[in-house]
């Protein structure tokens, strides 16, 4: 199964997610990929869609790879199998975390236009282009419970075996409907897998406004 893009793969995800149409759902996508994925699923469910920033910690020579996440409300979560694995120092970690925070900053000078529409008492659903590590994703699930929300439902087109079993025990809800048994690269799972711009984010949040 290869999605065309990201948007192909936000629709077909959101056929998954028809039953969550009367809860009016909060869609949230984690910037960048996952902002045309999530808008798509509201496409196809309704409700309100925002972003949810969180940014990838990663091992310094192979960025790919999660070692952790951070997002707003200081929220920090680290993958300890991965840095035992890697052997990455604290010095490394706290050098990545440094420029990751100052990413997540300026991300939220161009994509907070107003301010994030409220999670209290909503049905949320997080959503990113896939799941590798699952440490984004988890970092998102630990921010939303910051905000007490009544449901916190993660929705990705594709995901590792291990991501996904990580997820099921910070989400009330998990849904995927590509699961490999060996997951070379997210990207492996779309023909268009382009490096979104800023400006591509924008655009869409605006739209759903």
């Amino acid at each position: 199964m290869i999605y065309p893009d990201r948007g192909a793969a936000g629709r077909a995800l959101g056929e998954r997610l028809e039953h969550l149409r009367a809860a009016d759902p909060l869609v949230l996508g984690l910037p960048r990929g996952g902002v045309p994925v999530a808008a798509a699923v509201r496409e196809v469910i309704g409700g309100d869609l925002d972003v949810l920033l969180v940014r990838k910690l990663g091992v310094p020579w192979q960025p790919e790879l999660a070692m952790g996440a951070i997002g707003e409300d200081e929220v920090r979560v680290l993958n300890y199998d991965v840095m035992r694995h890697t052997g990455v120092s604290d010095d490394q970690l706290a050098a990545i975390e440094d420029m990751e925070r100052a990413e997540l900053e300026r991300r939220r000078r161009i994509l907070r236009a107003s301010p994030p529409l409220p999670l209290k008492d909503r049905t949320v659903i997080i959503v990113d282009d896939g799941m590798a590590t699952g440490a984004t994703v988890a970092a998102g699930c630990e921010i939303a419970r910051l905000h007490e929300p009544r449901r916190v439902v993660v929705a990705v087109p594709v995901s590792s075996v291990e991501a996904l079993h990580r997820i099921r025990s910070v989400a009330d809800e998990v849904v995927c409907p590509l699961v490999p048994r060996a997951l070379g690269g997210v990207g492996g799972a779309y023909r268009d897998f382009h490096q979104l711009t800023d400006a591509e984010v924008v655009e869409l949040l605006s739209e759903s406004r």
